[in-house]
């Protein structure tokens, strides 16, 4: 279980972390020195980086966190294991709806120097990552909380 739980810590550390920097820190400098011909190509290529790892993450983090939830007896886990994997599960859908939907938006408006468009992209694509951000700090509340009670 203590590899699991690695892999699983890993995991976390990359997409929440990555998501925290990003919204936190590289947002607000990115808006503060970048005009839209700039910035949306340096969020694309930024995502595109990202997004690699955020699926190597989310691999970690289901099958560590569904075996983890095995050892602790399946049906028997602890109620926090099951808060977690349900709001990981809403947090994986939300991914993939940003990679499967306003992420190529904004690779196809960057193509074609719509920055218009790719602006609106990136906004959906910002709200959602906060969205997952929050879901994601909750997670570890609950991963941290939950095992005190």
């Amino acid at each position: 279980m203590d590899i699991a739980r690695w892999l699983h810590l890993l995991g976390v550390a990359v997409w929440i972390g990555g998501m925290f920097f990003a919204y936190m820190a590289l947002r607000p400098a990115a808006v503060a020195v970048l005009e839209p011909p700039l910035r949306l190509p340096l969020w694309h290529q930024t995502l595109s980086r990202f997004f690699r790892w955020v699926w190597v993450a989310v691999a970690l983090i289901l099958g560590s966190g569904l075996h983890m939830i095995a050892m602790l007896g399946g049906h028997a886990a602890p109620v926090y294991a099951w808060v977690m994997l349900a709001i990981g599960i809403v947090m994986m859908l939300i991914f993939a709806h940003v990679f499967f939907a306003p992420y190529r938006r904004l690779g196809r408006a960057v193509a074609a120097g719509d920055w218009k468009a790719g602006g609106a992209a990136l906004g959906q694509i910002r709200k959602l990552v906060g969205l997952n951000l929050v879901l994601g700090l909750i997670t570890i509340t609950v991963a941290t909380v939950g095992k005190m009670l």
